[in-house]
């Protein structure tokens, strides 16, 4: 279920949606000088990583899903711990972790986008390793 053959692989370790193999991003997320550039093609199975223009628009779309996702997390996570917060106290805790993660989720969206119009090819992937 999380290992190459399958989407979740690709996309939590940020890695080519076609062979899983090669990187997606030029550098780490957190690496601000590259802020989740994507690369041209995939350094193994040579993919074109945007179909077109503008391509990666559509992940804006992902990361607020995400965004919602990890906000609704860190709020039952501070139900479940029992922390005895304020209103002002839970919205500042999920204010923080989106900051923190705003790199991650930003990756990550763009791998969800890709991995929405690429499928992982196993010919092509025994190719290139």
């Amino acid at each position: 279920m999380f290992g190459k053959g399958s989407k979740l692989y690709s996309i939590l370790f940020l890695k080519c949606p076609r062979c899983h193999e090669g990187a997606f991003l030029e550098a780490n997320p957190y690496k601000l000088s590259n802020f989740n550039k994507v690369k041209e093609h995939c350094p193994k199975c040579t993919l074109k990583y945007s179909i077109e223009p503008s391509f990666y628009y559509g992940s804006m779309y992902v990361s607020y899903a995400v965004g919602v996702a990890v906000a609704v997390a860190v709020y039952v996570l501070t139900l479940l711990l029992g922390l005895d917060l304020s209103i002002l106290g839970i919205f500042g805790a999920i204010v923080t972790v989106l900051v923190l993660t705003m790199p991650w989720i930003a990756a990550v969206s763009k791998s969800i986008w890709a991995n929405f119009f690429f499928n992982y090819n196993k010919e092509i992937a025994d190719k290139v390793k």
